[in-house]
């Protein structure tokens, strides 16, 4: 796939993909993908570094330059400091993808604690704006960058609501899919497109870690292509976003989720 020659090259000569939460799952499946798309690639990670190290070695092995970058997404200190790292390591930000994201566990809205509530705004939204505005900085043309995407990773829970499982997560989400559509509007004029991929339930290990680990099962007996997304689906739609051939789409939602609507 061929990537948008208007975006800034880092030292390779190739642009760059900063992807958030990109330790395992759909993350560390989108920077591969990227890699593959012809990206160098940010790894971002919280805690499982030998996980961003192996995706780096995976990245690496299609002849991408790729580096890990250790930063917690919910503090604004530690993203300018993850972006600081990508330019002198890579080269600035062409694509940025906001994945990094948690649950917080499954709770009934009504007994949701606060600690959960704080940590899934924390990182889903905050974090999300955070990472955002350190791109903009890069990427905006009016302050001489060479424009960019941004790809932010919605859920299906926002339109769905979660009930009695996630709703805390879900309204999190739905702040995201807000954002995107915010700031498709008004970063569009500087030669920025945002955009954000409504995700439905992945086959990864984030449901089993979130203590619902018979959430997949039941939802794909539910979605009319019987079966839940691969990591892979996720990812492909990622680089198309932020591809030429998404060139005319900012500002909007794209549901990736097999048929499963409301």
């Amino acid at each position: 796939m061929l990537v948008a020659r208007v975006y800034r090259r880092g030292m390779n000569d190739r642009p760059i993909a900063l992807v958030t939460g990109a330790s395992k799952g759909i993350g560390a499946a989108t920077a591969l993908a990227f890699a593959k798309a012809g990206y160098d690639v940010g790894v971002n990670y919280l805690s499982d570094e030998a996980g961003a190290a192996a995706v780096v070695a995976r990245c690496k092995d299609v002849g991408a330059k790729a580096v890990a970058v250790h930063a917690n997404v919910a503090h604004r200190s530690a993203v300018a400091e993850m972006f600081d790292t990508c330019d002198r390591t890579l080269g600035p930000v062409a694509c940025l993808v906001n994945n990094a994201g948690i649950i917080g566990g499954s709770a009934a809205v009504t007994s949701v604690s606060e600690e959960a509530l704080a940590g899934a705004f924390a990182t889903n939204v905050f974090g999300t704006i955070y990472c955002l505005q350190e791109a903009a900085k890069r990427m905006r043309t009016d302050l001489g960058g060479a424009g960019g995407s941004i790809v932010n990773m919605s859920s299906i829970a926002a339109i769905l609501g979660s009930p009695g499982e996630y709703v805390h997560y879900a309204a999190s989400k739905g702040a995201v899919e807000t954002v995107t559509i915010g700031a498709g509007k008004e970063l569009g004029p500087l030669g920025i497109r945002v955009s954000a991929i409504r995700v439905g339930t992945t086959n990864t290990d984030l449901h089993a870690r979130e203590g619902n680990p018979e959430r997949p099962a039941a939802v794909a007996a539910a979605t009319p292509l019987g079966r839940i997304a691969e990591a892979s689906d996720i990812a492909e739609a990622a680089v198309w976003l932020a591809s030429p051939k998404a060139a005319f789409v900012s500002g909007t939602v794209l549901t990736v989720a097999g048929g499963l609507l409301p």
